[in-house]
């Protein structure tokens, strides 16, 4: 007999509170943990293509390992120091950016922004407030980092972890497809290979379109000599997982950046705006439907609700799980509207009783019951004049023997 619904949903309603208020509680301590796996459900693809080449999973995962160390060492040497020192300069020269606007607009617009108006008011503290708050918040944000990425979590647990559970993901995955409960399994599995299809396209697609369009932007802004021109480049293209964000961030800034740096030089200003012009011209006609377009997406809305709720519920750690969270509740949500749109509730039809269950039915030659009855009363009467031969070989004894003769 098969479990109730409600006791059911009663079973996985207390699941999901046991795992809310474990993130909830400890969030920060099992973060290394959560980055391992999510680092090796993106690397499971290149170590299942590496064995079909030839090479064992054992194997297969110290290559990747090996380059994975190696890229890692190369963007902390090579990369993030210029992203720091780029961004700290960003944040200092952009109160003086926003007076040379507020000047250049009092000089050639000066009806626009009278003495003593609003917008004057505004556009004079909002230069002081911007370099006040990005301070604040890059002075948050890397004081956080540090306080999570702490040395011994980055360089041994997380990879320690990824090693791990990347050398034993497929065995995981049978175990956990063996657990699931017989009467949905199905169902699961079709929901887990649809949140599969979801993340595979967004993390992996978009995490290469990210790759693409960062070394064009960064690359083609320090080339016509851009200050800032390197980080400008790779906040650019982190965004651009958001349509139309990135490059209307990117641009702005890299377009305000040009006129506070190339005033005069309309040559230099014009540059800075063809390499974004052709960076989302590639990004939406070829980047965008080649890689991430075979994919079940995830809506911009849908992941920017994400990011607030989760990130404001469980900090950084619910910043690391708003992508995964948001792909397995989107196609969770398709799944109920699903079931929604097939019931009576929707429909206004009950749906039609079970079916009884089969009657197996077996056809036998006429005369097959007649003749098996007789066979039957034959065995009978062999067996009872058996009885009767040993009991008169052992004495005279009373026996009651049916009579059937007539």
């Amino acid at each position: 007999m098969s479990v109730p619904v409600r006791k059911q949903v009663m079973w996985w309603g207390v699941a999901a509170l046991v795992l809310f208020v474990a993130m909830w509680l400890l969030g920060q301590a099992v973060l290394p943990f959560l980055l391992g796996a999510g680092i090796a459900y993106m690397l499971d693809p290149i170590a299942d293509r590496l064995e079909r080449m030839g090479l064992s999973r054992t194997m297969a995962v110290v290559v990747i390992t090996a380059g994975a160390v190696f890229m890692l060492a190369a963007v902390i040497l090579l990369l993030v120091p210029t992203l720091l020192r780029q961004a700290a300069a960003l944040i200092e020269t952009a109160p003086e950016m926003m007076d040379k606007a507020r000047g250049f607009v009092y000089i050639h617009f000066p009806e626009l922004v009278p003495e003593g108006g609003t917008i004057g008011s505004a556009l004079s503290d909002l230069g002081q407030a911007m370099g006040e708050q990005l301070g604040k918040f890059a002075g948050t944000l890397l004081g956080s980092v540090r306080g999570v990425f702490g040395v011994v979590a980055l360089f041994v647990i997380v990879p320690v972890v990824t090693f791990y559970l990347l050398l034993d993901w497929d065995r995981m995955v049978e175990r956990i497809d063996a657990l699931l409960p017989r009467e949905h399994a199905v169902t699961v599995r079709r929901l887990a290979t649809e949140v599969d299809g979801a993340l595979s396209g967004f993390l992996r697609g978009q995490g290469l379109v990210i790759l693409i369009l960062g070394t064009w932007y960064s690359l083609a802004l320090a080339l016509v000599g851009l200050p800032f021109g390197f980080f400008i480049g790779i906040m650019a293209a982190v965004l651009s997982f958001i349509p139309y964000v990135g490059v209307l961030i990117g641009g702005a800034t890299a377009i305000g950046v040009a006129l506070f740096s190339f005033w005069g030089d309309p040559l230099w200003i014009g540059a800075v705006v063809v390499i974004f012009a052709i960076g989302q011209v590639v990004e939406g006609n070829y980047l965008q439907p080649k890689i991430v377009g075979g994919h079940v997406g995830l809506h911009p809305v849908w992941l920017l609700l994400a990011l607030s709720v989760f990130g404001a519920l469980f900090g950084f750690v619910g910043l690391v799980l708003a992508v995964p969270l948001a792909a397995a509740l989107g196609v969770l949500t398709r799944f109920l509207i699903e079931r929604y749109l097939e019931s009576p509730l929707y429909t206004g039809k009950t749906a039609p009783p079970e079916p009884a269950p089969p009657v197996l039915v077996e056809l036998a030659p006429r005369g097959t019951l007649v003749t098996e009855l007789h066979k039957a009363y034959r065995r009978e009467e062999a067996e009872n004049n058996e009885k009767i031969a040993e009991a008169d070989a052992g004495g005279p004894v009373q026996h009651d023997v049916p009579n059937r003769q007539g």
